[in-house]
């Protein structure tokens, strides 16, 4: 594409984001910052995290994935169904009883000290990882399409990603957040839907007549019912749910726009809405994934070494201008969805978790607030050039198989939290959930990676049989 058209397509997109920053930042305090004053509509919520929850790893690695696993991550959607029910049943009554602003404070309250900050930390250690994932897919993108042809060297287009992110979210924070992602979601999906169009056109096809071909091919495959692969439907259906449980429930970065709802009642109107909308959403991109082979196949075309270069490929190479122009819009919508979001619930994290903000004036909760928002920035920019040296597979298998291990210690302790009544040795926390994670990635290796997504599960089961080891004789009453 023209790098002029690029930069202005970038530049025009990005304008419009900081308009909506100056506007809702406007008598900004920190409270502003973390919650929102507690304002946002329930339905604003619901869209914009649609786009939170999507990412640009979906938009990019579940098309590109559908070339070696067909429709199967579809059963981990299914799962998502679950773990949403759960989250609005059980956990949103919980963050509401106890007003939280850091969701971990939930752990600090039943347990003590060191398992609220054991829970934060792993939350710090996962979503850096996943954001850094998230950021590292846009970031290659925009290499590809501009900044390769400039001359421009990679590290150079990553420290431009974070800087744009950091321009509008140091000053709103999350009342931001819940603004630019309504506009970041309506982009991506509108993004997806042209791209489908164009295929079907270009393809020479109605859309009957594409439905019925994706249907009739081999990626077109849902349900896998052999136990001993990892793509086992019961085995992606359960990991599905515990991901959306760890993922967005026990997330600091998700749960805080939920804790923006004026009410637990909107909260949970946001989640059940959220959810019904996700399955046809994930639907449609398995969809496009489809179509986007069957194309190659019709044009003779070489697919990719690696799956996720092949709708950058597609949209940008062999569709027309206005495919590209939406592409684009669309992957940046996607990335800077989650991972500006994510850059706010790790200041969020930090500073409530860890600076104990309770205790200083407003003049300083904003210095140092603004001083972590940066020191989290420079963090993602190297973690980013860490992927970029090392990365060899699918981003989805990537972030997925991360978070199996990162969150399986919070899943966990939330759970010995909620189901027993048991008090713990606080201090032996952090080492229950530093055993936990390696002790699972030692039984998945001796099994030949037989437990695929599902590492979550064994992760989580580890680390609440640890801290059964640890617990101690008498009960303590119930905060659930």
């Amino acid at each position: 594409m023209d790098p002029v058209l690029v930069i202005g397509i970038i530049a025009g997109y990005f304008a419009l984001l900081v308009v909506i920053a100056r506007l809702t930042s406007r008598g900004a305090t920190t409270s502003t910052f973390f919650t929102a004053n507690r304002q946002s509509p329930w339905y604003l919520v619901a869209f914009g995290m649609i786009g939170a929850s999507l990412s640009g790893v979906t938009f990019i690695s579940v098309p590109g994935a559908v070339g070696s696993g067909a429709f199967s991550y579809f059963q981990v959607v299914l799962g998502y169904l679950l773990g949403y029910f759960v989250i609005a049943r059980v956990l949103m009554p919980l963050y509401y009883k106890h007003n939280l602003v850091s969701i971990y404070h939930y752990l600090g309250k039943r347990f003590g000290f060191m398992s609220h900050k054991t829970g934060s930390f792993f939350f710090l250690l996962s979503r850096t990882i996943q954001a850094s994932f998230r950021l590292f897919l846009v970031a290659g993108v925009l290499q590809f399409a501009l900044f390769e042809s400039l001359g421009v060297p990679f590290w150079v287009s990553v420290i431009i990603t974070i800087a744009l992110i950091w321009v509008y979210t140091f000053q709103g924070g999350i009342k931001t957040i819940v603004w630019t992602d309504t506009l970041q979601t309506f982009f991506m999906l509108t993004a997806v839907i042209v791209t489908v169009i164009l295929l079907i056109d270009t393809m020479g096809l109605g859309i009957g007549d594409a439905i019925q071909q994706v249907k009739d091919s081999d990626y077109s495959r849902i349900f896998y019912m052999d136990w001993q692969s990892p793509r086992f439907f019961l085995k992606q259906f359960v990991s599905g749910a515990l991901i959306a449980i760890v993922m967005t429930g026990l997330d600091q970065d998700m749960m805080q726009k939920n804790l923006t709802c004026k009410s637990l009642k909107d909260a949970q109107k946001n989640v059940f809405w959220f959810s019904v909308v996700l399955v046809p959403v994930n639907l449609l991109f398995l969809g496009m994934g489809a179509l986007l082979y069957l194309y190659a196949a019709q044009n003779g075309m070489e697919i990719p070494a690696k799956a996720d270069d092949l709708y950058p490929m597609v949209a940008l190479n062999h569709l027309s201008t206005f495919a590209g122009v939406m592409f684009l819009l669309g992957i940046i919508a996607a990335a800077y969805s989650s991972a500006d979001s994510a850059l706010t619930a790790l200041t969020t994290a930090f500073c409530v978790d860890f600076l104990d903000f309770s205790k200083k004036e407003e003049a300083d909760k904003k210095r140092t607030r603004i001083k972590v928002h940066l020191a989290f920035s420079l963090i993602l920019f190297a973690v980013i050039l860490i992927f970029r040296a090392i990365s060899d597979d699918s981003v989805i298998n990537l972030l997925f198989r991360a978070a199996g291990y990162t969150y399986g210690p919070i899943l966990g302790l939330f759970a010995f939290g909620m189901l027993t009544r048991l008090q713990i040795r606080d201090n032996l926390v952090l080492v229950v959930c530093i055993v936990a994670p390696i002790l699972s990635f030692a039984i998945d290796s001796m099994t030949g990676s037989w437990f695929g997504f599902f590492i979550l599960a064994l992760n989580g089961v580890l680390t609440f049989l640890g801290l059964l080891l640890i617990s101690k004789k008498e009960a303590q009453p119930s905060t659930v």
